[in-house]
């Protein structure tokens, strides 16, 4: 029977949702129903922007070799962007850092137990303070991710765009009064699977859903039209021509340092500039006599699309080097593997066999 009084459809899915979960909670990973908020924290920042497949290796990987949150607080940085290498975002990263490092140096390495505090640190926001919160502390503080957004706005038919301020701050608050303040850690948990695999961007299961009764958008037929978005991301294009600048065994390398893309990964030496990227410009324009020419590498960012070649220099010349390149280092190509390279760079280092 669907559902019309607004209260009793609050009621209806808090109630069918909890029922959902205790019979499909077999979605099992490693840092679900545990209650230690360094783990909960480090899988929720690696979660954010990427998939579970994707993550769950680079969380395995990380709790090995830094099993507490102080063990974390004491790694070289370039060791940790080594881990982190080809997950993305690296700013996430850099945060994760500087976080554990205040609670290693402020808080005598215990991890913040209430949201306001958990939110102040570095790199957590609304959602991950209220993840750590309700998971680690049982604290009633409803997670709201791209999940509850899909969920919610399908359920209750809600035009506002999650994008926009007043999105963010109605969603919020329906996440809240939905949530039932005793089982908080156990329905973020029930609507975040829900959403990721019942109530999924494409092809969700309606017919079998539990709260299909009352669903606006099941029953107005426009669940593709949810959740609604008023901003359409624009990419901006950049094109890179690295310079692979070799001699004998020796190449040499620099550490992106600018507030850009990529920062505190290492590259080739870079120019940037669309008009001289094509092959036959940059053979005229080198500096230095050109070995090679790469085909296109192509790596697609949340806000950009990167076009590079790879252009290779088999007897460089190491003082016109240092005088072109003063930050850049000279390596060994067997030691390029202990570097931490963007993605693109680590194909093109893979199609030349430099690293595995």
């Amino acid at each position: 029977m669907r559902v019309n009084d607004s209260d009793e459809k609050e009621q209806f899915f808090s109630r069918q949702l909890l029922q959902w979960h205790t019979r499909h909670n077999d979605r099992q990973m490693p840092w679900k129903g545990i209650k230690d908020p360094y783990k909960i924290w480090l899988s929720e920042i690696i979660l954010q922007q990427t998939r579970v497949e994707q993550g769950l290796p680079y969380y395995e990987k990380i709790i090995a070799a830094y099993p507490t949150v102080h063990d974390l607080a004491a790694a070289p940085d370039d060791a940790v962007m080594h881990l982190w290498q080809g997950l993305g975002y690296y700013s996430r990263a850099r945060n994760m850092l500087a976080a554990a490092r205040y609670i290693s140096d402020n808080c005598g390495g215990f991890f913040p137990d209430n949201y306001n505090a958990i939110a102040q640190l570095k790199g957590v926001g609304s959602y991950t303070a209220a993840a750590i919160a309700s998971f680690a502390f049982n604290l009633p503080h409803a997670v709201v991710d791209g999940n509850v957004y899909r969920v919610l706005s399908r359920y209750f038919g809600i035009d506002i765009p999650t994008d926009s301020t007043a999105g963010k701050k109605y969603f919020s608050a329906l996440a809240n009064r939905l949530l039932p303040p005793e089982q908080a850690a156990t329905y973020n948990q029930a609507i975040m699977d829900f959403g990721a695999t019942q109530c999924t961007p494409q092809h969700p299961n309606c017919m079998f859903c539990p709260v299909g009764a009352s669903c606006s958008a099941l029953h107005q037929n426009n669940i593709d039209r949810y959740p609604v978005k008023e901003k359409k991301l624009q990419k901006k294009m950049r094109y890179f021509c690295f310079w692979v600048l070799r001699q004998g065994d020796t190449l040499w390398i620099e550490k992106r340092i600018a507030a850009d893309i990529w920062k505190d990964l290492y590259q080739f030496p870079l120019s940037e500039a669309a008009a001289t990227w094509e092959a036959a410009a940059i053979a005229k324009h080198s500096s230095f006599p050109v070995a090679d020419i790469s085909e296109i590498y192509r790596q697609t960012l949340t806000h950009r699309e990167i076009a590079a070649r790879f252009v290779q220099v088999a007897a460089a010349d190491p003082l016109q080097v240092a005088q072109m390149y003063p930050q850049a280092q000279a390596v060994s190509i067997t030691a390029l593997k202990n570097f931490a390279f963007p993605k693109i760079i680590v194909e093109y280092c893979k199609a030349q066999g430099w690293i595995d």
